[in-house]
């Protein structure tokens, strides 16, 4: 077997820790995923997609999805490859009109860039194409060769693409994804995926498999590592899951609730199993989420793994927290028929409760992809969830990615560095990817990861 190429020293181990009596957790991984480490890389053009989908509003939330990938690009480099590196950044394509908007202010990767050159003192280039109003860019044109040709003679450290999601073939599944796809495979000789919060398979995470030699990049190994250990996770296991609608989580929470010991909910999907079993209506919450939610209850009522958070906030407005509009109230008190204005949080006084406090107290494993409320005026009941969990020492902690992780760094700064190094947390890039895992059995099944198997096949990648 070709020697095993570490997480570089120097750079810590934010996102690739491995689980505890494994030498380096690669007995998890399916023997036929292509890793990093075996590439051929010297004197290679390698294009790297990421996931630094951490841009809003042109400033930086969170550079967690930023710092996990230093590793694979030292790597890369140290080895001899040249990197052009790809994100997606936002949703710029909108269904409803069908038009992808190009926006510099809002969804451009000039922030990520910018602080890039900042942490590791090389320059990145960002080639500039041309972009068709209500269609974005239809190509990568022959002005990146110049470009090129100056990453093979070092005069620059890398090239960062624009946004993915701005290239008219990045969500396309015809001619132009096609176009698109092959354009990329022009400008590089290996791909490397380190996007695991990116599975859906589009241009930059698929089909590029198809015509280049593939790999899985460092902080896409540990985290097929790690979600195995939440698929089979120490008991009692506890989830903390929380969403904006209930309809988008139902797969996750039918396959999460078979695995679980107890399972605590939050946000609209808290509000909508509420009002599935108490008969209540709460603004926000349509009647096609309760009837869904219903099978849920069902179930419960046999089982009895839905830890109740019986203190939740109402309040009459979204945009505020505006005193006198808004108020603690007790599901003890809802009784069929009974209306509410919005629930926009969990009181932190629920977490106190003794049999929430026993179900977070007794759990070896937490799984936690979940903000209780509507940020960033209802974070009262999101600051207490996480003090508790940490209060359970013993307890293997797993933390979703995106909201999950940008407001538990927000209002546990203190906590949030401390569970970058503490062997007790681990941070997922992609908490959407976890319940995908979760729903499917199998991180080996995601898209984009098949795919990277597939490459191997093609390829003749031979892990001995």
């Amino acid at each position: 077997m070709a020697p095993y190429v570490p997480y570089p020293p120097g750079l810590g181990k934010v996102g690739y820790t491995v689980p505890e009596g494994q030498e380096d957790g690669h007995e998890l991984l399916d023997p036929r995923l292509p890793l990093l480490q075996r590439a051929d890389l010297k004197d290679k053009v390698v294009l790297l997609r990421v996931d630094h989908n951490v841009v809003k509003k042109g400033k930086i939330m969170d550079q967690y999805r930023i710092e996990v990938t230093l590793a694979t690009m030292y790597n890369i480099i140290e080895r001899g490859g040249r990197p052009i590196i790809m994100t997606h950044v936002g949703r710029p394509y909108d269904k409803k009109t069908k038009s992808l908007s190009v926006k510099l202010e809002d969804e451009s990767i000039e922030p990520v860039v910018a602080y890039l050159q900042r942490k590791l003192r090389i320059k990145f280039a960002v080639p500039l194409f041309h972009v068709t109003d209500n269609e974005g860019i239809q190509d990568i044109d022959t002005s990146i060769n110049w470009l090129i040709n100056d990453l093979r003679a070092h005069k620059i450290g890398g090239i960062y693409l624009p946004n993915t999601r701005w290239f008219a073939g990045e969500e396309d599944k015809g001619e132009k994804m096609e176009r698109f796809v092959v354009q990329l495979a022009g400008v590089a000789d290996v791909f490397v995926n380190e996007a695991f919060g990116s599975w859906q398979p589009h241009a930059s995470t698929y089909y590029i498999t198809k015509y280049l030699p593939s790999y899985a990049g460092l902080c896409m190994q540990s985290e097929l590592i790690h979600v195995q250990e939440i698929l089979n996770p120490k008991q009692p296991f506890l989830a903390i899951v929380a969403g904006a609608k209930y309809d988008t989580k139902i797969g996750p929470l039918k396959a999460m609730y078979k695995k679980v010991d107890k399972l605590i909910l939050g946000g609209v999907v808290y509000n909508t199993f509420l009002c599935a079993k108490y008969g209540v209506k709460i603004e926000g919450v349509e009647d096609s989420d309760i009837a869904l939610a219903k099978d849920l209850v069902e179930q419960d009522k046999v089982e009895h793994k839905i830890v109740e958070l019986p203190f939740v906030v109402e309040s009459e407005t979204l945009e505020a927290r505006i005193e006198g509009k808004y108020r603690t109230i007790s599901i003890k008190d809802f009784t069929p028929g009974k209306e509410y204005s919005y629930i926009v949080d969990v009181d932190p006084s629920s977490f106190d409760e003794p049999h929430v406090v026993e179900a977070i107290d007794l759990s070896k494993t937490i799984f936690v992809n979940a903000v209780m409320g509507l940020m960033p005026h209802f974070w009262h009941g999101t600051y207490k969830m996480d003090e508790m969990i940490d209060y359970n020492r013993s307890a293997q902690k797993f933390f979703g990615g995106g909201d999950t992780l940008q407001e538990f760094k927000s209002l546990h700064p203190g906590l949030y560095q401390k569970a970058l190094e503490s062997p007790k947390y681990y941070l997922f890039t992609g908490g959407g990817t976890v319940l995908k895992v979760i729903e499917e059995g199998d991180p080996f099944a995601l898209p984009t990861v098949k795919a990277l198997i597939e490459n191997g096949k093609q390829y003749g990648y031979n892990p001995q």
